[in-house]
């Protein structure tokens, strides 16, 4: 796969030269060591796998207040070595988002989520899920070939994802084109104006309209479960938390599993070995999955910001202290992982990786993105011999030529096109 030679001197959060490898860009930074300063920001990076790792699993120490925009400003000055009260104060932005949530609040919000993930849901939603993507495959196939990205990742997962949420049939198409329209989450190019959520707002008015139906008139539905769930204490959640919880799990679960699928299946088309051995066992497409998380997940990285003095091993950390938790290197740990940038299926102990986070904030969806992604993968390898990049738009095998979305966040292709036998 193609590389880029990167020096400490670009920015993560800016510079389009970071995208095409940030791996490289991670393990300039790593020499310094597992901690370290961002060039040209008052921010830390945190590449080793037990530093994030011990991170992410401090929720009171350190904030998710920053979450999804690292580079917010804070709307209060620093006064002592002890900010939790202030963050809890503050909104970080005009529409506070689950993934910033912290303890108690955090904890409320997730339980809201609990009747997408019972085991009869879940069963409807896999009947589903395989049933559009034998669909989509049979279009690829007739084809023989598509652009996966915005041809099929992005609709299959956000079809996914609102069937699981019972977002109506007349409204997904809607929702899809909201999607298409928006920005990358981590923008690299928002600048000084700062990340917009205006595709949020939009799909917040159809989530808030569902649960104020599902309230005054209750149906046989999981929306109305989620509109009339209670918090853990037996207490009644106002209307727009459950409106943010169900909306924050289709805009972020679609964005990065159809991202997940891009990376996957980009790796396939390059390795026809590998291909063939999933497609001759598809018991082997999970562990070749959880591969793909560790050395190429779609979650680049998660923010947090020191709620008071601490520290991560014995470097110390004062309070209001930003971080960039880089899962992608943290996966990459050679400390943690044995010739990490090799791609091993079935490496032991493989579902530690990060790739979905961990603690209280791992990512909710994260067995349906794993279910969602296989289904495809394997309903794809089953209906064809091969799958391969068209040169014609990507260029050959010695020169390829690979976008990505500009996001600190994602690691995502802007489009790929396959060609398949």
């Amino acid at each position: 796969m193609a590389t880029a030679t990167l020096n400490t001197d670009h920015d993560y959060f800016t510079d389009h030269a970071v995208l095409l490898d940030p791996y490289d860009y991670f393990e300039r930074l790593r020499a310094q060591g597992p901690v370290c300063p961002m060039p040209g920001r008052d921010i830390l990076l945190v590449t080793g796998f037990q530093e994030s790792l011990d991170v992410l699993l401090n929720a009171r120490d350190f904030s998710s207040w920053l979450n999804p925009d690292p580079l917010t400003p804070l709307p209060f000055v620093i006064e002592s070595d002890d900010i939790s009260d202030q963050l809890a104060s503050h909104p970080s932005s005009e529409m506070e988002l689950l993934v910033s949530y912290d303890g108690n609040r955090h904890a409320a919000a997730r339980a809201l989520l609990n009747p997408l993930f019972v085991p009869s849901r879940l069963k409807e939603n896999a009947a589903f899920m395989r049933s559009y993507a034998e669909g989509m495959v049979r279009d690829i196939v007739a084809r023989g070939g598509c652009e996966l990205v915005g041809e099929v990742a992005t609709p299959f997962v956000t079809m996914v994802i609102a069937d699981l949420l019972g977002v109506p049939a007349e409204d997904r198409e809607a929702f899809r084109a909201l999607i298409d329209a928006a920005p990358p989450p981590g923008n690299m190019d928002a600048g000084d104006e700062g990340q917009s959520i205006h595709p949020l707002l939009a799909m917040a008015g159809y989530f808030a309209r569902y649960v104020a139906e599902r309230r005054a008139q209750p149906q046989d539905d999981v929306m109305t479960e989620m509109a009339t769930a209670t918090y853990p204490d037996g207490s009644t959640p106002d209307a727009m938390e459950v409106v943010k919880s169900a909306m924050f799990l289709f805009a972020a679960g679609q964005d990065t599993s159809a991202k997940l699928i891009g990376n996957a299946l980009r790796r396939l088309a390059e390795d026809q070995p590998m291909q063939q051995l999933l497609r001759d066992d598809p018991s082997k497409i999970g562990p070749f999955l959880e591969e793909v998380l560790r050395i190429e997940g779609s979650t680049k990285a998660t923010f947090r910001i020191a709620a008071r003095d601490t520290k991560i091993g014995d470097i110390a950390v004062p309070a209001g202290q930003r971080l960039v938790v880089s899962l992608s290197a943290a996966n990459r740990d050679p400390r943690r992982w044995e010739n990490p940038t090799d791609f091993v299926i079935g490496r032991p102990r493989i579902k530690e990786h990060l790739a979905f986070g961990r603690g209280a904030h791992t990512c909710a969806g994260a067995q349906l993105a794993r279910a969602e992604v296989a289904v495809l993968l394997e309903c794809l390898l089953a209906a064809t011999s091969a799958i391969t990049l068209d040169e014609a738009h990507h260029g050959p095998a010695d020169a390829r030529r690979i976008a990505y979305e500009p996001s600190y966040i994602i690691r995502g292709l802007a489009e790929l096109h396959l060609k398949v036998e």
